[in-house]
């Protein structure tokens, strides 16, 4: 089949076409001779349309895109046709892929994108299912599957954030919404920072903090492993630099390859079922060792990486199960 794809994601001048998990989808689907359009989430448009069978009307989205053809050539890796209002209503896939943070501004896409979003076939498919996403961010849906987690408090309370430091020695502190590392800290159990980082973070922000044991498994890695539809599919393990905590490739954790452990396998078996029928396609968890810390749906990356360890081809695999799905 010949699909029409339209990709929300950032400025595509911008990203590093070797890491990119989003580029790499979209080579795939090139190659596969679907047509693809690129826009920004700020050019979306959602307006009355115009009237269905039966008189009533319709929302329509529109989002101002340019036809896209890209290539893995660095500094010339995309060419755009002229601008055009896309009516997305239209298309048979619509790649939602903008990095967070998890804001109004992410949550009011989702809203956006759910007027189009058909699971029947009867619309385009939006990848992953916008109204999952609104629903799971990914520090969020971890805490419906306790037994998998390392001990968690998601809250605003800093006597309870003490108290669970004095239990729990060393602790992470990460900001709910954030991505890539960004504002997350390991405390330890006698950093005398806590309560100036309690103080900065809800001066500056109403949102509750997640905090989580340190687990000293994260010096010998953070395993990203990539889902499918809900089945296990790769993954990764990414090694903090020296000096850090954090493993995250934005912030220095250096790649290399992995392979599935049998307590991984548990972890995928338990929530792949959760995941596959809210629509999240294409999702990317992290594991330090035995323990699941985070699901991330929004804008999952590590395919390009898994590919070059071991040649898996997970782009592959991901517009299978998009077909599979709007061919059904």
């Amino acid at each position: 089949m010949t699909l029409r794809v339209a990709v929300q994601m950032d400025p595509i001048e911008s990203i590093n076409i070797d890491a990119d998990s989003t580029f790499a989808l979209m080579l795939t689907a090139q190659a596969r001779g679907h047509r693809l359009w690129h826009y920004e989430v700020r050019h979306l448009a959602l307006s009355e349309g115009e009237a269905a069978p039966g008189g009533q009307r319709r929302n329509r989205l529109r989002a101002t895109a340019r036809p896209v053809t890209v290539q893995r050539v660095a500094g010339a890796h995309y060419r755009f046709g002229p601008a055009e209002t896309l009516d997305l209503g239209t298309m048979d896939a619509i790649l939602m892929r903008q990095d967070p943070p998890f804001d109004m501004a992410y949550i009011t896409a989702t809203h956006m994108l759910e007027h189009v979003h058909r699971d029947d076939g009867s619309g385009p498919l939006v990848v992953n299912n916008p109204a999952a996403v609104r629903n799971a961010p990914e520090k969020l849906l971890v805490t419906h599957f306790p037994a998998l987690m390392p001990p968690t408090l998601v809250t605003w309370d800093v006597a309870a954030i003490r108290d669970f430091r004095a239990r729990h020695k060393d602790i992470v502190v990460k900001p709910l919404f954030g991505n890539g590392g960004a504002g997350v800290f390991l405390i330890t159990e006698r950093d005398p920072n806590l309560n100036a980082l309690l103080e900065m973070h809800f001066t500056n922000s109403r949102e509750p903090l997640m905090i989580q044991r340190y687990e000293p498994a994260v010096r010998i890695g953070d395993k990203r492993i990539i889902l499918i539809d809900g089945e296990a599919a790769g993954a990764i393990n990414r090694v903090p630099a020296a000096g850090e905590a954090r493993s995250n490739m934005h912030v220095g954790g250096r790649p290399e390859p992995s392979t599935l452990t049998a307590r991984d396998r548990e972890i995928c078996a338990a929530i792949g079922p959760t995941l596959r029928d809210q629509g999240l396609i294409f999702v990317g968890i992290d594991v330090i060792g035995d323990w699941l810390t985070e699901i991330n749906v929004t804008s999952p990356t590590g395919i390009q990486e898994v590919a070059r360890f071991d040649g898996t081809d997970l782009a592959a695999q991901i517009w299978d199960a998009i077909e599979r799905r709007i061919g059904r």
